[in-house]
């Protein structure tokens, strides 16, 4: 009897074999990948669109804060260029004391030291030599430009943000190249007779003579930096956005999307969903289960 016994319960657990403990984990993690990946292909595309829309403000927003700023910035700066008269100035070794901007300059009289002032934008003939008129267009097209970037931030209601970064990325290196042809044809009036006359006879083509550089002339040179790079952040933002949806995404509204390209955005999220489902730390897992 007691044999028989034996040989019974050798037979049942033949019959039933104790299934692998270490078998279950791959068999579980299949499934719970599958329903994962089976729960994102259900999901709307509109859903996953906003996902990545989060994710792209949230590492955005920040630098087109500043990048507005700076660009504000840029504008004042500009401005303030093209207004002020002191990009070159007098020096304790001139003869006559005074100092030139882009139109506007003043040089004192030998007799009274009193500034006598001459030179307006709207008047060129007042302006001293040609160059000067060169550089100030240039620089006037630079301050147009910036300003007209800073319009362009009210497109930001009306139209894509993708496409506005750049409209004010291509605005901003106009304005940086046209600020590096007013910093570099200036020099070429300091041969006329009138800033000979404050400088002294030394004074020619890109040689000041006794005159020195004056800080307005300092700073369009440091914004020419400042507008490159506000143009390679726009780009940059501009780049961003547009790799934000799908390739054939439309917004809600204006079009339909192509289920192809949203399937595959939504797969995506959902694989990456199941990656972090198993990279969990073992002891938030149920008894018995490990990969």
């Amino acid at each position: 009897m007691g044999g028989g016994g034996k040989h019974r319960e050798k037979d049942r657990a033949a019959a039933h074999p104790k299934q692998d403990s270490n078998s279950r984990p791959a068999t579980q993690q299949g499934t719970v990948t599958q329903s994962l990946v089976n729960m994102g292909e259900m999901l709307p595309a509109q859903e996953a669109a906003k996902i990545y829309h989060t994710n792209y403000v949230r590492n955005a927003r920040a630098i087109g804060v500043l990048w507005a700023i700076f660009t504000i910035c840029f504008a004042i700066i500009t401005v303030v260029v093209f207004i002020q008269p002191y990009w070159i100035g007098d020096s304790v070794n001139t003869p006559q004391a005074g100092y030139f901007g882009l139109f506007h300059y003043c040089i004192g009289n030998a007799l009274t030291s009193e500034l006598i002032c001459k030179g307006s934008a709207l008047d060129f003939g007042s302006i001293p030599s040609g160059a000067f008129k060169t550089a100030m267009f240039f620089v006037g097209v630079s301050m147009l430009l910036i300003v007209g970037s800073m319009v362009s931030f009210s497109l930001f209601f009306f139209c894509n943000a993708g496409s506005v970064y750049k409209i004010c990325a291509w605005m901003q290196l106009a304005s940086s190249v046209c600020m590096v042809m007013g910093c570099m044809i200036y020099p070429d009036g300091w041969d006329s007779e009138e800033v000979k006359r404050m400088c002294g006879q030394r004074t020619d083509k890109y040689t000041l003579g006794n005159c020195t550089v004056r800080w307005a002339y300092i700073l369009a040179i440091i914004s020419i930096l400042d507008a490159l790079i506000l143009s390679f952040l726009a780009f940059v933002l501009g780049n961003r956005q547009d790799k934000l949806l799908p390739e054939d995404f439309q917004v809600e509204g204006k079009g339909t999307s192509s289920n192809i390209g949203n399937r595959k955005s939504v797969k995506a999220w959902a694989s990456c969903r199941s990656h972090s489902y198993f990279s969990t730390s073992t002891s938030n897992r149920p008894h018995g289960f490990s990969l």
